[in-house]
């Protein structure tokens, strides 16, 4: 090979080393920041929780849907207080009203349903919601009963203190 070919080639080979350096460059930066993307968006509901938490425990405000009101609809005033009472006793609740008996219209196995019935009002943690779910649904008459709940959003301090005094944390 004659000198003009070697240094041709020569700065060929500095010149593609060069280039392969800046693209591996560009990569890494790229993986780089792509990865901190996504571990910012992944860690993102965590830490807004996480502020949140702090934040109710600086200022000893509420932090809403702590705590729930469940509505369960019972055929009877006494299968009500059985299942308000068995509730109370396993300490799943904090309060349990017997309202008075209304009138339910429904639609089941395609027909609508005109009945009476006894609505209980319950006041509790909103960790406990499954757990107190199941068991009325073990002990309840109707096959599938009503069982809804409604995140507080705010309230009373010393009412809200009293219920978590009540209903022990799952």
């Amino acid at each position: 090979m004659t000198d003009t070919q070697e240094n041709k080639m020569d700065y060929f080979y500095q010149r593609h080393q060069k280039e392969t350096l800046s693209h591996t460059f560009a990569r890494s930066r790229l993986l780089v920041i792509f990865s901190t993307m996504i571990f910012t968006l992944s860690v993102y509901p965590v830490l807004r929780m996480l502020g949140a938490q702090i934040h109710v425990f600086v200022s000893g405000g509420y932090m809403s849907g702590q705590h729930s009101v469940l509505l369960i609809n019972c055929p009877t005033e006494q299968a009500a207080k059985d299942i308000g009472r068995h509730i109370m006793e396993k300490r799943m609740a904090a309060c349990v009203n017997v309202l008075p008996r209304t009138s339910t219209m429904y639609y089941w196995k395609g027909e609508i349903q005109d009945a009476s019935e006894i609505l209980l009002l319950v006041r509790t943690r909103t960790s406990v919601i499954q757990k107190l779910t199941d068991y009325v649904k073990a002990m309840h008459p109707y096959e599938i009963p009503e069982i809804i709940s409604f995140p507080i959003e705010d309230g009373s301090m010393s009412y809200f203190k009293w219920m978590d005094d009540a209903v022990p944390e799952v």
